[in-house]
């Protein structure tokens, strides 16, 4: 693999995992409380009023679950993009994810929302890295070499 790609393919698996890490970790209250500096919930109270007002078409119970599905997914896909474990699978997730996030504030807050916050780009880096073939530094690299050895 060309280093430049190698490089660049690591850092945005770590820019992209810390991305949805971070946001999701707020939600859960871990940075500290609502209000705090830097904290944009600080709780899952004040994210699941926010998520609702993006998902209004939806029902409370069903935007409930969307909220929780995409906090967890944002997790997950975080873990695993800085982990280069399922790397692909976890960039196509997220790509799908920061999609359907960057609708839904089309929607509830117009056009310029999710272009003022790159959202539509998160989706666009995200499915850009599930097309690379190798991913350096990382647990699937790893795996692969493992099973290359034991052929």
């Amino acid at each position: 693999m060309n280093l430049k790609i190698a490089l660049a393919q690591l850092f945005l698996r770590l820019s992209l995992g810390i991305g949805f890490l971070v946001p999701g970790l707020d939600r859960l209250g871990v940075w500290g409380p609502n209000g705090g500096t830097n904290i944009s919930w600080g709780d899952w109270q004040h994210f699941s009023k926010y998520a609702h007002k993006l998902m209004f078409f939806l029902p409370y119970g069903i935007a409930e679950v969307f909220a929780i599905i995409a906090t967890a997914g944002e997790l997950l896909f975080g873990a695993l993009l800085i982990a280069g474990w399922y790397t692909k699978y976890a960039a196509i997730g997220s790509a799908i994810l920061t999609l359907c996030f960057a609708l839904s504030m089309a929607v509830s807050s117009g056009i310029v929302s999710p272009l003022s916050y790159s959202v539509f780009t998160v989706s666009a880096a995200s499915f850009l890295l599930s097309t690379i073939k190798e991913y350096k530094w990382s647990i699937d690299e790893k795996n692969a070499n493992q099973k290359s050895i034991h052929k």
